[in-house]
């Protein structure tokens, strides 16, 4: 019996230079001449969750406080969540092993449904003011924090996780459809600032160090 490939909607022209097998998922670990940044990388094969309840506040998924504030984020054990409105959250798994999803019909499991990437690096927010007029540094709020909104006119939910100088970064899903014009628009906005894909090992060692 054979197994069924996962594959992701993202294709960066890059050459591997390590790779893991993960769910049945091909996972690029690192690709050949990464650079020192900025980076595009490729998380859709992270587990991803919406999550829906009339009471909203009076939950607790995998035994973290969901935000109060629609827009506020919060990070912990190398989950997010995301309080989205009144009665909806996203989860975002960053961790490198699968978490068992709740019995709880309020779950939806999107991770096959939508494309996930991370910005990380120099300059990310300079070409992210290319793509869409949201702005990722706003001081009045505290990283990480949630906006819902178009990035290429496309709709999507960014998550700013680092407003430090040496250490930016976001987090980007939408729907797997827009995969091929929405890789291709953040490459061309970022090629003047030297804008590379890279593996998953650079998106784990910059969690580890928020």
């Amino acid at each position: 019996m054979k197994d069924i490939k996962r594959v992701s909607p993202v294709v960066l022209k890059s050459t591997p230079v390590k790779t893991e097998n993960r769910n049945n998922w091909e996972i690029v670990m690192g690709y050949k001449g990464e650079g020192d940044g900025p980076y595009l990388i490729d998380l859709t094969h992270k587990q991803r969750f919406d999550y829906q309840d009339s009471n909203l506040g009076g939950q607790k998924p995998f035994n973290i406080n969901i935000p109060e504030i629609p827009g506020n984020s919060v990070l912990d054990k190398k989950i997010l969540m995301n309080r989205m409105n009144n009665t909806q959250a996203s989860i975002y798994n960053f961790g490198k092993e699968d978490i068992a999803m709740p019995e709880d019909s309020g779950f939806t499991d999107v991770t096959e449904a939508t494309l996930f990437v991370a910005l990380v690096g120099k300059n990310i927010f300079s070409i992210c003011e290319k793509l869409t007029s949201l702005d990722f540094l706003n001081p009045e709020k505290k990283a990480p924090f949630l906006f819902q909104g178009p990035f290429s006119h496309v709709p999507c939910q960014i998550v700013t996780l680092s407003k430090n100088l040496e250490n930016h970064g976001l987090v980007l899903t939408c729907s797997r459809g827009y995969g091929r014009d929405m890789i291709h628009a953040i490459l061309d906005a970022g090629k003047e600032f030297g804008l590379k894909p890279a593996g998953e090992e650079r998106f784990n060692h910059f969690v580890s160090e928020l």
